[in-house]
């Protein structure tokens, strides 16, 4: 309950410190948006015929916004900058304090993002059925959750060299070829679907948009559920071990 109540103060806290970095925002929000928006664009005018390709990317484009993360900047660029071992000192798991930056950022990217969302449904004309929404928010708390995980994992590889930039880019590089962005998993030849709909990235990403898509039956749905509950449980453990076995090694070598 404490940790709970120290997490709300870290999202408080940088939510208030990103007002004075709005214009920031609007850059990174513009730079999250591309990409769906570009989808929309491209897979629409390729499958005109394919029902629900418009609703897809404009809830991929939520899901975006929604679960984004920059571990690099915020837990790598502190290990270099030396600021772990204040960060050891805090009576509080380390995780909490980037976790707590995670979600002001992502509310500052949706809040940011709503008009662009807003625009691309009143232009394609896209309405969204609100028992598939609700039935999609599950998932997508799983998929920020997930991706987090990720993001967060791949950013602790600071802790044994100068190279996180480039692991925690090609992690964004896997989210974006495998995670329903560059393609979505349902459009995927049958041969390799089941792979895509497997992998960890369509979890963290493309789920929660092909639900709100309503496109997905009732057991494809409890499916993908279970590759997110799976995953997440995967990724909680790999982030656990990374940080404690990079904690060791900092130590050991005098940090």
């Amino acid at each position: 309950m404490r940790n709970v109540r120290l997490l709300a103060l870290y999202v408080r806290r940088s939510f208030l410190e990103w007002m004075g970095f709005r214009s920031f925002l609007f850059t990174l929000v513009v730079n999250q948006a591309v990409a769906p928006v570009l989808g929309l664009a491209v897979w629409s005018a390729a499958l005109p015929e394919r029902s629900g390709i418009s609703t897809y990317f404009i809830a991929l484009l939520a899901v975006q916004l929604t679960t984004v993360s920059y571990e690099y900047h915020t837990v790598s660029m502190g290990i270099y900058q030396g600021n772990l071992n204040d960060n050891l000192l805090r009576p509080h798991p380390m995780v909490i304090a980037p976790l707590g930056e995670n979600l002001a950022t992502r509310a500052w990217h949706l809040l940011i993002g709503l008009p662009i969302i807003v625009i691309a449904m009143a232009a394609t004309g896209v309405a969204f059925d609100a028992g598939n929404v609700v039935l999609a928010l599950p998932a997508l708390a799983l998929a920020a959750a997930l991706r987090f995980l990720f993001t967060y994992a791949l950013a602790l590889s600071a802790l044994w060299g100068q190279q996180s930039g480039g692991v925690t880019e090609l992690g964004t590089i896997l989210v974006f070829l495998l995670g329903g962005l560059a393609a979505p998993i349902p459009l995927m030849p049958e041969s390799i679907r089941p792979f895509g709909e497997a992998l960890p990235f369509r979890a963290m990403l493309g789920f929660p948009a092909e639900i709100a898509t309503g496109n997905l039956s009732t057991q494809e749905i409890v499916q993908g559920y279970g590759w997110q509950a799976l995953w997440l449980a995967v990724f909680a453990a790999v982030a656990m071990v990374v940080w404690t076995a990079g904690v060791r090694r900092y130590t050991a070598l005098g940090g």
